[in-house]
């Protein structure tokens, strides 16, 4: 079967996030797609199984599976459409661990309608900020993920965290986010997630979903623009709906392979 290299929320190759599609003719084991995931490693490799109302979706890092993943579904929507597995006219449908998800053709790009994952009140762990290095201003937990909004942009790009302690943190990772200097944009973020077997994730758009309705909250506006200032960078749309998150992006498909093991 074919596997596919996808870099998502870029134009460019060899920038945003890149993710591991494989389309599935038969229902695989988990054993079997974590393998695959480990031999790709990727942040995540995305599985993909038509449905007679969609397509079945599963995300796995080298180490663990994900109940979210925003990269890899923009990625699986566009090598759908790329390849005529949908007509760019449809809607792509995933059902997931997090639900049913959907993804659209838009101008200038895919459009992902993700649940929003609201931040909430929690205690900051002892010593987060000597973990991360830079003083946090705002600390907030989530379903998934610690928040930590630092003073500025230039602090966020400039942090060089202190991976065994984050991995010892009892979640899936942590984001870091502050407000934007760069013109055009609202707010910057990176993600580290060394407890699911990623350091630093390039672009996270499932971390979106929490650092949107965060912003939308400090800056008063639903619509902005975010970059995800990792050393590949990558540009998410934002537009927070209620208890729903559009993220929107590119993709570009820089590698196509064929998969022998079985």
């Amino acid at each position: 079967m074919k596997i596919y290299q996808v870099d998502a929320f870029t134009d460019k190759p060899f920038t945003g996030n890149p993710a591991g599609v494989c389309v599935l003719a038969d229902p695989k084991d988990d054993t079997w797609m974590q393998n695959v995931a480990r031999e790709m490693n990727l942040s995540e490799t995305a599985f993909l199984l038509k449905q007679s109302d969609g397509f079945r979706l599963r995300w796995f890092t080298p180490a663990v599976e994900v109940e979210l993943c925003g990269h890899a579904t923009l990625a699986s929507a566009h090598i759908l459409w790329e390849t005529g597995l949908l007509d760019h006219r449809e809607s792509a449908q995933f059902h997931t661990l997090s639900g049913l998800l959907t993804a659209a053709c838009r101008q200038g790009g895919i459009e992902l309608d993700f649940p929003a994952v609201p931040d909430e009140e929690a205690q900051a762990p002892p010593g987060l900020s000597e973990t991360l290095g830079a003083k946090v201003v705002n600390f907030r937990g989530s379903r998934f993920d610690h928040l930590a909004e630092l003073e500025s942009e230039d602090i966020v790009r400039s942090l060089r965290p202190d991976f065994t302690r984050l991995k010892a943190l009892p979640v899936r990772g942590v984001m870091v986010t502050s407000r934007a200097s760069m013109p055009g944009f609202d707010f910057v973020s990176r993600f580290f997630g060394p407890a699911v077997g990623i350091d630093e994730d390039p672009v996270t758009g499932s971390a979106h979903c929490c650092l949107g309705p965060y912003w939308s909250k400090r800056l008063g506006k639903t619509e902005m623009l975010a970059y995800q200032a990792s050393a590949r960078g990558g540009v998410v749309g934002v537009t927070v709906m209620g208890d729903r998150v559009r993220l929107g992006g590119r993709a570009v498909t820089v590698l196509v392979a064929e998969l022998i093991a079985e």
